[in-house]
């Protein structure tokens, strides 16, 4: 805390220095898209110390016990390779923990010395250390490039290469890539493509494996995720929704061109409009008109930003994470009529800037405003020295400027390592608006009633 309140206002450009990034490495990313997928065990081709981290990164955001494997490089690995390490391991998760699928990625060590990991699958294949029936995944995230959003990225495109296959018989369903969210937002997901009466395949699918309930029973693989048999089917659907540009898109747009299963990328549902969107891609797949009980929770949304608008007005708002969740975000808080002033994400990505852009024009933004792609937590509090802000919206790292500013700060995104809910408590679709509506309320009111005087301290806002 006495080292944030020295914080320079002059903002300098920096190109070789990041002081606390508002992003995490790959193989986290990786490592959460291999635990949607039922009986997989992720694996972590590096050291044992980057397993540690990425377990345990994991394991606090969640409060659920995180298990994945680990080539444990040593001096030896460090230097020749790892392959001998991954095939030993290989061999010793299919034997000791029977999964059906192992997940492989890589890290900064593995990437740097070259290893190959199709080749090492492909081998450990040819050598019978893969039983009948089973699957090993890969997918290349080095942390030293791009983010956690980045490594779920490449492990959804890893699970649509293990999985899918041009030759599959067409099934009618629909493939819905849910972007890196929470498991219960993944949940929300499924809800409203059920609701619409679509038979849908979503992938990776978190639900019920990190926020599984305790029943006295250990079961290290949950009977959740995304089932294999239906992962073996995604070549063979009509067609695919990605939710968000940065997580979902690229394992669409490669099974469109290689399976020829048409995709649309949409952005995460976070919000009224972005919703509307989901479900009207819903509808058109659907060839149906959308249910009664999906207009009256969009009703729900509609009526208490009507009721409360006038504590929503014109509060200026700074918020950080990653883009695929910023740009709806932004979006809603327009809706609002709210000010969203800095926004910063640590992931790359020469499209973020220009479509937050576009919604600011869109929405007629009254006043000046920062965004800043590959910025970090440091900027973001010199952004809010300069001009202050009414909220912070954004992961438990900015508790610090939260504090030392005065600021109430709504936490969203990833990592939350101090509170609990947002696994179990969506924020997309209709109903998760009317969840982050509600907790914006509360910010904005609970500090109200800390700061307002007597005479106008209130028992009805």
């Amino acid at each position: 805390m006495t080292l944030l309140r020295h914080t320079p206002t002059e903002i300098k450009e920096r190109s070789a220095l990041a002081i606390n990034p508002a992003k995490t490495c790959q193989p986290i990313g990786a490592m959460y898209a291999a635990l949607g997928v039922r009986g997989c065990m992720p694996h972590s081709h590096g050291s044992q110390g980057c397993c540690a981290y990425h377990r345990s990164t994991l394991t606090r955001h969640y409060k659920d016990p995180i298990s994945a494997g680990t080539s444990s490089f040593t001096e030896g690995a460090s230097v020749f390779g790892g392959q001998a390490n991954l095939l030993q391991a290989i061999q010793n998760i299919f034997t000791i923990y029977e999964p059906d699928v192992i997940a492989v990625h890589t890290t900064c060590l593995s990437e740097t010395i070259g290893d190959d990991l199709p080749q090492i699958a492909d081998k450990a294949r040819q050598e019978g250390k893969i039983p009948e029936g089973k699957y090993i995944l890969t997918a290349s995230t080095p942390s030293y490039v791009g983010s956690h959003v980045t490594g779920f990225s490449n492990m959804c495109m890893g699970i649509a290469k293990g999985f899918g296959s041009k030759d599959t018989k067409k099934t009618g369903k629909v493939n819905i890539l849910p972007g890196f969210v929470e498991p219960a937002d993944m949940e929300e997901t499924k809800r409203l493509a059920t609701m619409m009466g679509i038979k849908h395949i979503l992938f990776p699918d978190t639900s019920g494996v990190v926020n599984a309930p305790l029943l006295g029973e250990y079961h290290m693989f949950p009977d959740a995720g995304a089932r294999i048999e239906d992962l073996v089917q995604i070549g063979g659907s009509k067609g695919t929704i990605a939710l968000g540009e940065w997580a979902s898109a690229q394992a669409a747009r490669f099974m469109d061109a290689e399976f020829k299963v048409p995709c649309m990328v949409l952005d995460l549902p976070f919000g009224l409009r972005a919703t509307d969107r989901y479900v009207d891609a819903l509808r058109k797949i659907a060839g149906t008109s959308v249910p009664y009980e999906i207009d009256k929770e969009r009703g729900l949304v509609v009526d208490l930003l009507s009721d409360m608008h006038q504590y929503f007005h014109h509060k200026k708002v700074a918020l950080w994470g990653d883009p695929d969740q910023l740009i709806p975000l932004v979006e809603f808080l327009r809706d609002l009529d709210m000010l969203p002033v800095h926004i910063v994400t640590g992931t790359p990505g020469k499209k973020f800037e220009k479509r937050i852009e576009e919604i600011m024009t869109e929405t007629a933004m009254p006043v000046p405003y920062n965004v800043k792609v590959g910025g970090d937590m440091f900027l973001m509090h010199q952004w809010i020295k300069n001009e202050p802000v009414d909220l912070l919206i954004g992961n438990t790292y900015g508790k610090y400027i939260a504090r030392d500013e005065d600021i109430p700060l709504v936490r969203h995104g990833f990592p939350i390592l101090d509170r609990q809910g947002h696994q179990y408590f969506p924020t997309v679709g209709y109903r998760g608006a009317l969840r982050l509506m509600e907790k914006i309320l509360d910010a904005f009111l609970s500090r109200k009633d800390r700061d307002e005087p007597e005479a106008s301290f209130e028992l009805v806002y």
